[in-house]
């Protein structure tokens, strides 16, 4: 049985101790300004939308900024990192190993920085797009991983920066390609990647279409926490929420 931590209050989580799977309640209340421990369950059984490919989200990892030693925000505002201070709602994308796109979700109120790594999904919309990208693998690992998800969803480096349109309950999941209006300007500070190890000189982020969508999840799920996947440093923090007996859950169940 998996290892479950309780959050104790914004930026804080209790050691680990086995408890049962949590019910999730509806996400009505959805607030990407909560700290990401608050927020990372609440996506689970989420829809993530970025142009016509859906991603409904089974396992998520909060980081909890200059707090948490495993977090890219540890050290404070790099030019990677810098959209992590910036206001909620907004994409964090970064090059893993130099090739995975892993795509995270802002959180917590402007100047606060935390994140929630998107780790795994279930392709609801944009199969064949995403069979394009992603060749003939079944489908619970269509998505499953974080470099898998960011390479079905199509994310690319001209995301970092962009903005989230949380969408209300019940929305309908389908492809936006048409009529779609611009992204507003990008607050001052988060319009150009600078010089980085794992981002390319130079590249900005234009307006563009505002094709990354969020709908929250209509129904509860059952969830399990436990230690993220991967990283050295605060490694026992049970910062991992993952849906109970989800087959697309890429770590540890």
């Amino acid at each position: 049985m998996s290892e479950s931590g309780r959050v104790a209050g914004p930026g804080h989580v209790t050691g680990p101790g086995r408890s049962r799977p949590h019910p999730l309640g509806k996400s009505a209340g959805l607030d990407l300004s909560e700290p990401a421990d608050r927020v990372a369950p609440r996506l689970l059984g989420a829809t993530i939308m970025h142009g016509s490919v859906g991603v409904r989200l089974t396992e998520v990892e909060a980081y909890l900024g200059i707090d948490d030693p495993a977090s890219h925000a540890a050290r404070g505002p790099t030019p990677r990192s810098s959209v992590m201070f910036g206001p909620p709602g907004h994409m964090y994308v970064y090059l893993s190993y130099g090739i995975h796109r892993c795509v995270n979700v802002v959180c917590s109120p402007d100047g606060t920085a935390s994140a929630v790594l998107l780790r795994a999904g279930q392709i609801v919309c944009g199969v064949d797009e995403v069979r394009s990208r992603r060749g003939a693998v079944p489908a619970r690992r269509l998505a499953s991983g974080p470099g898998n998800l960011g390479s079905a969803l199509g994310a690319d480096l001209t995301d970092w920066g962009a903005a989230l349109t949380v969408c209300a309950m019940g929305s309908p999941i389908e492809p936006a390609t048409e009529g779609l209006v611009n992204d507003p300007p990008h607050p001052d500070g988060h319009d150009r990647l600078g010089t980085d190890q794992s981002t390319p000189d130079g590249v900005t982020h234009h307006d563009c279409p505002p094709r990354w969508r969020l709908i929250p999840a209509s129904e509860p799920v059952r969830y399990r926490t436990g230690p993220r996947v991967g990283i050295s440093r605060n490694a026992d923090a049970p910062l991992r929420f993952w849906i109970d007996g989800d087959p697309t859950v890429s770590g540890r169940r």
